[in-house]
């Protein structure tokens, strides 16, 4: 039976102290995710973490330690799943949180099923020889994840819910190129392998001994030129969303495409180091998301990915809830200038780890 939003004072307490939960998570799980998310209206950042939680929760048990563990992960996740759709989440945050979240923005079950579908290859160890294949990988653990915003945010129709798609497709083609050489350290590999073939690379060398060439580095600058084209088409489907969403999805985009541009002044080496975007530009990335937003236009639908066209025909097929809610008006400058504070705070706060740090390396009475 479908959860709804608990009737008595004591319930209600409990379902928002597990919401809490969620964005605890959120905080120290992605930076990134979390800067956009404070440019989201209320009710849409605040299911989002709820979404965010389970499916962090879920990545994290498919990678966690022993392989025995690994593989054995897959099937639990497909359970609390099937528990949360059911009405009967585990008695844990995350999932009573999310339970709730799908039952009143109706998100099919075939999205997060996509996704822990996702997770399972992760497990697997599966690798992809052509770009194809792996946009149906990064379709089932990405792409549904923008699918389900666009749910969160009412948009319902196909060309939001194909941007959408689009948009997490492309993140996680930014994903993989800058962590190449992190997820080869640890026995993974998501490059195209007809793409590595035909540089000459072999990809049972380069996960023995991981190492960056230029036809490596030519291998992620293909992809993130992939990435770069789905980002352009994610960005023409701001426009029909919801206007207090736009800027929260704008910086999204611009956030984790930067990635990508941080790979590449890094000379493509993504095996050496793993790209970070320094705060400062990303600050700067904030305030260019809101021109972004205002100056949105649709642009001529486009056909979604073949890769993605089933979470559309999964999303469609789903009944709309009662439409909530919306306030007039949506403070931009105001949201920006909470986000930049916490930018400052959080800078700073790094500052003094470092400095911190290298004190105690320095002195040798520290040093252990």
């Amino acid at each position: 039976m479908p959860m709804r939003w608990p009737d008595s004072p004591a319930a209600a307490a409990a379902a928002r102290a597990d919401l809490a939960a969620c964005r605890a998570l959120l905080r120290d799980g992605s930076r990134s995710f979390q800067m956009a998310s404070l440019l989201l209206p209320r009710r849409v950042a605040r299911p989002a973490a709820a979404l965010y939680a389970f499916c962090r929760l879920a990545d994290d048990a498919v990678d966690g330690a022993g392989e025995a563990a690994r593989r054995a992960a897959p099937a639990r996740l497909q359970e609390r799943l099937q528990a949360a759709y059911a009405g009967r989440p585990r008695p844990l945050p995350a999932d009573r949180a999310f339970a709730l979240v799908v039952a009143q923005h109706g998100i099919p079950r075939a999205l997060p099923v996509a996704l822990l579908e996702g997770l399972a290859w992760d497990a697997e160890g599966r690798r992809y020889e052509t770009l194809a294949a792996l946009e149906s990988y990064a379709a089932r653990v990405a792409g549904s994840v923008g699918a389900m915003m666009a749910l969160l945010m009412g948009a319902r129709g196909p060309e939001a819910l194909a941007r959408a798609a689009d948009l997490g497709v492309a993140m996680q083609l930014t994903n993989i190129a800058r962590d190449t050489g992190e997820d080869a350290r640890a026995g993974r590999l998501y490059l195209p392998l007809t793409w590595m073939r035909t540089a000459g690379i072999a990809p049972e060398a380069f996960l023995a001994a991981p190492a960056f060439t230029p036809a490596l580095g030519g291998i992620v600058a293909r992809l993130l030129r992939r990435a770069e084209v789905l980002y352009a088409r994610a960005e023409s489907g701001i426009a029909g969303l919801p206007a207090d969403c736009r800027p929260g999805i704008a910086a999204a985009r611009l956030l984790y495409a930067e990635i990508g541009r941080q790979v590449e002044r890094q000379g493509l080496d993504s095996v050496a180091s793993r790209a970070v975007v320094p705060g400062g530009r990303k600050a700067v990335l904030l305030l260019r998301s809101a021109g972004l937003a205002l100056r949105a236009v649709p642009a001529a639908e486009r056909p979604p990915l073949a890769a993605t066209r089933f979470l559309l025909q999964a999303s469609l097929a789903q009944a709309a809830p009662p439409e909530p809610s919306r306030p007039g008006a949506f403070d931009i400058p105001a949201r920006l200038a909470r986000v930049l504070h916490l930018f400052e705070r959080l800078e700073r706060r790094d500052r003094e780890h470092r400095l911190a740090g290298l004190r105690g390396w320095s002195d040798p009475a520290q040093a252990g």
